[in-house]
């Protein structure tokens, strides 16, 4: 029986590493599939991770229909065994729809990953919608971790170092590294304390290395 999968993790936890090792391994079985991303950190109809590994893809766009796309294919002759489905929390809900019919009435897995909630904590309309509907749900168990250490559970948006909680759900950026100077516009992952602090990475060096206040007297 086909099912929905979904792999979620915050951001830095290897989903896209993963989409792209349950591609490999689906193929080399002789399965025929379909990737597909949004809004990678690389550019359009690219999935890449940050380990190096890319590979091309198809573009979902806000009008893009997966059940359209599949029917229009099989009827033309063409096989499809499975989806790799990245960047499912950029997905409109109706489109997770659309693949939990493809599975239903076509028997086609479907492999969607992605992360929960967006910079202010908020679920993405995409993943609540796949929450609601997957036959599986997949905690990553690659931790990603806070610049303290502790286990990372929160996606911060930093602009300049800062981090920010207001403005435009999607813009396209990457993780910031804590030895790298900050991105103009760039994501972090914290932990709950500093996510909730806003203590990002940048944030907690410069008040480590403020000079201590002179002495009175």
């Amino acid at each position: 029986m086909a099912e929905l999968h979904f792999f979620t993790g915050t951001m830095d936890s290897g989903k896209s590493t993963l989409a792209l090792q349950t591609n490999h391994n689906h193929a080399a079985r002789g399965r025929v599939g379909r990737i597909f991303t949004t809004h990678d950190r690389s550019g359009t109809a690219k999935v890449s991770s940050r380990l190096g590994l890319t590979h091309d893809a198809l573009e979902v766009d806000a009008d893009f229909d997966f059940w359209r796309y599949v029917v229009d294919t099989l009827t033309r002759g063409g096989r499809i065994d499975y989806l790799i489905c990245d960047e499912a929390q950029f997905y409109a809900a109706d489109q997770i729809d659309q693949l939990a019919k493809v599975v239903d009435e076509l028997q086609i897995d479907v492999f969607a990953f992605g992360i929960l909630t967006d910079f202010r904590s908020h679920l993405f309309p995409g993943s609540a919608r796949l929450v609601e509907l997957a036959d599986r749900m997949n905690v990553l168990q690659v931790e990603a971790l806070c610049w303290c250490g502790k286990r990372a559970t929160h996606n911060a948006r930093t602009e300049n170092g800062a981090m920010v909680v207001e403005g435009e759900v999607i813009v396209v950026g990457d993780v910031d590294q804590a030895d790298e100077p900050p991105a103009d516009v760039a994501y972090e992952v914290l932990c709950r304390q500093h996510h909730r602090r806003r203590l990002t990475a940048a944030r907690a060096k410069a008040v480590s290395l403020a000079p201590e206040p002179l002495p009175f007297g």
